[in-house]
């Protein structure tokens, strides 16, 4: 997991050097009458999903909604999809829940793109252009270089399609400096035998959700990750002094997003951790670091690595095997 996590810069460049592919992928969206998407994706590359999601609809501004695959798979459900966007995304691109609604989608009038790790994978050769992560092989069963490449192809897509600015193309040496970044002193103040809720809006609320699934795989306790919207509709009443709370909150995101819920979480005095930037942290609480990047979006995907080392040294801290998690393969097949 650790070699996994230090690849991530040189996987950020080949992404980056992609250019042919994303040329693809404007004239494909170019040709097409697309007036909605959606996104097909579980577990990890599910964060993703919702990270494409907000970059869609932020940058394009049409709707975009996250699939059911059991709608095909179990129900059998016939499907209406004229001038709609599907994209899969997917480490392996082989769950056969994914492959089947994929080619549903497609039979029913979809334009398909896949995103996988696999050139040769079952989504990839079924789809109309398919986006390679170039993340190379990834054995560590918890995902870490296929998930942060799931979000700069995310972030590719969109510019592709919106003709909007790529402002990624510091985010290799920006991913170096977070890998140089000493965290032994943040990592030491988490203890796993205390409730931990990580939280994130916006562009850091996939990383929120990311955050608490490497947690939950790696040391093996239930995490929360939440918006912080969703946190104060109820979550909240469980919160207590012996809560650990991360926020998730990336360079220029907007302070105002969170401000009031990070006030009234303090009322109960739990522990806080920073991710990203910390100017809304007060004494006693642990700031663990972030990106320094053009906008919130680069700091996002950026931040990525960030909590995935975080992740990785708790881990070894509390003596666990973060590469082989029990009960855990690195391809769940769901049907």
């Amino acid at each position: 997991m650790r070699s996994e996590i230090n690849e991530i810069p040189a996987v950020f460049a080949r992404l980056l050097a992609s250019t042919e592919t994303f040329i693809e992928v404007k004239s494909l969206l170019a040709s097409r009458s697309i007036t909605s998407a959606l996104i097909l994706a579980r577990g990890t590359s599910d964060n993703a999903a919702h990270f494409l999601k907000y970059l869609i609809e932020t940058q394009m501004g049409i709707p975009v909604g996250l699939t059911s695959p059991s709608s095909v798979t179990i129900y059998n459900t016939s499907l209406h999809f004229e001038n709609v966007l599907v994209v899969a995304i997917s480490q392996s691109g082989q769950s056969p829940d994914l492959i089947a609604y994929a080619r549903s989608a497609q039979s029913a009038g979809a334009t398909l793109i896949s995103i996988t790790n696999d050139v040769h994978s079952p989504l990839a050769e079924s789809a109309d252009l398919h986006i390679a992560l170039e993340a190379g092989p990834e054995l560590a069963v918890a995902a870490t270089k296929s998930y942060a490449a799931e979000l700069l192809a995310s972030y590719l897509l969109v510019c592709a399609w919106s003709g909007r600015e790529n402002r990624a193309t510091q985010l290799p040496e920006i991913a170096k400096s977070l890998l140089a970044l000493d965290i032994s002193e943040s990592v030491s103040r988490c203890e796993i035998s205390r409730e931990i809720v990580i939280l994130g809006r916006g562009f850091s609320y996939p990383n929120a959700r990311e955050a608490a699934l490497k947690i939950q795989e790696t040391n093996k306790v239930s995490v929360q990750g939440l918006s912080t919207a969703d946190y104060l509709h109820g979550p909240i009443s469980a919160l207590t002094e012996a809560t650990q709370v991360f926020f998730i909150a990336p360079d220029h995101m907007p302070s105002h997003s969170m401000s009031e819920e990070v006030k009234r979480i303090r009322t109960n005095s739990p522990l806080i951790f920073w991710f990203g930037k910390s100017d809304l942290a007060i004494s006693g609480e642990v700031i663990v670091g972030g990106a320094t990047a053009p906008d919130e979006i680069i700091a996002s995907i950026a931040d990525a690595l960030l909590i995935q080392r975080f992740v990785l040294e708790l881990c070894v801290k509390n003596g666990l095997d973060p590469d082989s998690p029990a009960g855990l393969s690195k391809v769940t097949l769901t049907y």
